[in-house]
């Protein structure tokens, strides 16, 4: 929420895009609803159960004057990740995703867990097992790193400045 309201100061409204029946999903949501507070922003909620549904939740977007857009975590989503980019750039809002597969397909910004250090770290783990540690006895381990990803040519498509300070990160 930070982010968007950083590249777009006079965000007032943002739509949420998401299924509600994935693991996740509703923390999640809580969670925004307290940084959207935090910043002045109103969220609208908009449901994608399949990908009959993303044209629809953009058109409820547009017509509930939403500023940008935050996808949330979901495979209809996921796979359906470059119609949900285009469609922000059609409706010219900026749009933060849950994954860096969306702005490979032209999507706006990632902000995240690297997952490619996730993969290796767990390969840590496997080899710890081979090598006769007991799973039970090993440290849960939180995420270290980080990425954050802006697709400039799609801030270029939507008209949109990214502050040097953004930029910067």
């Amino acid at each position: 929420m930070e982010l968007l309201k950083e590249i777009v100061p006079r965000l007032s409204r943002v739509a949420v895009l998401g299924t509600p029946t994935v693991p996740g999903n509703e923390q999640t949501l809580k969670e925004t609803e307290l940084a959207a507070r935090a910043f002045g922003v109103k969220l609208q909620y908009l449901e994608i159960q399949g990908p009959q549904d993303i044209e629809n939740v953009f058109r409820a977007a547009s017509k509930g004057h939403a500023g940008a857009v935050l996808v949330l975590s979901s495979p209809v989503a996921t796979s359906q990740r470059a119609q949900i980019a285009e469609l922000a750039a059609k409706s010219r809002l900026p749009a933060m995703y849950p994954d860096s597969l969306f702005t490979d397909a032209g999507g706006l910004m990632f902000y995240g867990v690297s997952i490619t250090d996730l993969y290796r770290r767990a390969a840590t783990y496997v080899d710890k097992i081979l090598k006769g540690a007991k799973a039970a006895d090993l440290p849960v381990e939180q995420p270290t790193k980080f990425e954050f990803i802006i697709n400039l040519k799609a801030a270029k498509q939507i008209g949109l400045t990214i502050p040097p300070n953004v930029r910067l990160r």
